[in-house]
């Protein structure tokens, strides 16, 4: 870790590449998504793994879970991910506008009590910075076990307006997509009987 996290880092110093974060990989990346708070990785290495064209950019600002990640990429050989290892919402207005194609928000801390609802990371705020990066048509999909987080997150996105839920019938927030890794988190949810759900949404 003490020599690879180095070498996959980003701060604010890499502004510069971050406005066009394609050109942090070589050849650049066809396509860029960022997943934020990826916890132990399992999810982030897996897309990588499966999508060699592609950047990522994985945010998370606990050790235990950046050490994870860099365990998968060094075991997998997998040279298409950068790190940030600290709060998402600084990295946010770094990234070039219109500069990524998914966004992945996988089991936020739901922050259950109401008057700590402000914390929550899908906010009006966060939903535009996001916005705003996200290519035309970009996605920006997130994962719960949490009803009322769910709730809020579709209560949020109506009212910024910018979102379209992608979802048709029940089957389309039940069911992970194809190619889907769980995370550990979800695999604890489902030992303990919570049903998570889904929520895919395009920039239009």
């Amino acid at each position: 870790m003490r020599d690879l996290l180095p070498a996959l880092q980003l701060t604010a110093e890499d502004a510069a590449m971050l406005a066009h974060p394609e050109r942090l990989f070589a050849p650049p990346a066809r396509e860029m998504a960022l997943e934020i708070g990826f916890g132990g990785g399992e999810h982030l290495a897996r897309q990588a793994a499966a999508h060699a064209d592609w950047g990522y950019i994985g945010c998370e600002p606990f050790i235990n879970g950046v050490a994870k990640l860099l365990s998968a990429v060094e075991r997998d050989n997998l040279a298409n991910i950068r790190i940030w290892d600290a709060d998402a919402r600084h990295l946010l207005p770094l990234l070039g506008e219109e500069t990524l194609a998914r966004v992945f928000l996988l089991y936020p801390d739901p922050w259950p009590k109401t008057r700590h609802h402000k914390r929550r990371f899908v906010n009006q705020r966060n939903l535009e910075m996001i916005h705003r990066i996200l290519k035309p048509s970009g996605e920006l999909f997130l994962a719960s076990d949490i009803p009322s987080y769910i709730r809020w997150t579709l209560e949020q996105t109506r009212r910024h307006g910018g979102f379209t839920w992608l979802a048709e019938r029940p089957e389309d927030w039940r069911t992970p997509p194809a190619g889907w890794q769980p995370t550990r988190y979800e695999q604890k949810a489902l030992k303990a009987g919570r049903r998570p759900t889904y929520l895919r949404f395009v920039k239009g």
